[in-house]
């Protein structure tokens, strides 16, 4: 009986992020005008969480425009046409359609109508998983220029009685193209989950989200003392865990980009890991809000064309959120 072998494919070397772009939502909300629709106050605001105001979206910025903005940005930064990226990857948790995906509304809109199209949900830690995917794509040889996007839209999802999460949740995009690369340039990921904590962070689902009369979209809610003490304790971990899978040490990185869900884990992750003064770390929270998926990739951007970053840097990403998951990589900043 014949038995052909199977042909494999075969891929760069290594990859890389080539560009990035981002986007944020247009309205500028205070804690001061938050505090008119929630009861708290800005001073409580800023301290529980290092937030001032939160970004949220036009009713022309839909998750579609906003994500399609931030590819087109990240496909300029790179030197690429969009007729280039041969694979289109959006992380959200806020696109209602259950089918077609997002990212194929996206690839469409950019003008790369051939590319393989396709969504993940890892929430807070999307851009991340996207960065893992992106990297084995372009190893593998399946693909050779991806667009990884995170796009989210959360001031929809807002439980305005819920105070204690209200004031978290932004709107915004952001996105890198990954191509091939004759050097390491992202290390190997550290990922998983704590999948029998999976209702600590939850969204409705529309059967739930019919019983609110006033309210058109599934609600956010959060047990946030949870989140808090698992991001202080497990996040931390893997996050020093990444370093070591990078093969270096803290004083090794330039940047340090965490996921923007809070200030104070910020701080606290940063002492675990004992970053030196020499390393920059993003706090873009303050004047955005918490964009899930798309918080790294809209801070990365910022920092790169704001200066507070540079080409070639080591940036340690981590994101966590519902699942509840993680991932995080150390990557050179294009």
């Amino acid at each position: 009986m014949n038995n052909p072998t199977l042909s494999a494919s075969t891929g760069a070397s290594y990859a890389r992020i080539l560009g990035t772009g981002s986007v944020r939502g247009d309205r500028v909300v205070t804690n001061e005008e938050m505090c008119t629709m929630i009861d708290s106050t800005p001073e409580w605001i800023e301290q529980r969480t290092g937030i001032r105001e939160r970004r949220w979206a036009t009713p022309e910025q839909t998750v579609i425009a906003m994500a399609s903005q931030a590819a087109r940005q990240a496909i300029e930064d790179a030197g690429l046409t969009p007729d280039q990226i041969d694979t289109v990857i959006i992380a959200s948790v806020s696109h209602h359609r259950p089918s077609p995906s997002l990212a194929t509304y996206v690839a469409r809109e950019i003008g790369a109508t051939s590319a393989a199209a396709l969504d993940i949900n890892a929430a807070c830690a999307g851009f991340c998983y996207a960065t893992t995917l992106s990297e084995s794509l372009i190893r593998s040889g399946a693909s050779t220029h991806v667009v990884s996007i995170g796009v989210e839209r959360l001031s929809d999802m807002i439980n305005m009685k819920d105070r204690s999460t209200a004031f978290l949740f932004s709107d915004g995009a952001g996105a890198a193209v990954f191509g091939p690369s004759e050097e390491p340039a992202i290390a190997p990921t550290q990922w998983g989950s704590r999948a029998d904590q999976v209702e600590v962070i939850e969204i409705e689902d529309w059967t739930q989200a019919a019983s609110h009369p006033d309210v058109n979209y599934p609600l956010i809610a959060m047990e946030g003392r949870k989140v808090f003490k698992w991001a202080l304790t497990e996040v931390a971990a893997k996050a020093k865990e990444a370093i070591a899978a990078a093969g270096i040490t803290a004083d090794d990185l330039d940047v340090f980009i965490p996921h923007q869900a809070n200030d104070r884990i910020v701080d606290v992750i940063v002492r675990h890991l004992g970053l030196p003064d020499s390393v920059t770390v993003c706090h873009d929270i303050a004047g955005m809000g918490n964009t899930s998926a798309a918080s790294i990739p809209i801070a990365m951007d910022r920092m790169r064309r704001r200066g507070d970053a540079h080409s070639g840097d080591l940036a340690l990403i981590i994101g966590f959120g519902a699942g509840l998951v993680y991932a995080g990589q150390v990557v050179r900043l294009p």
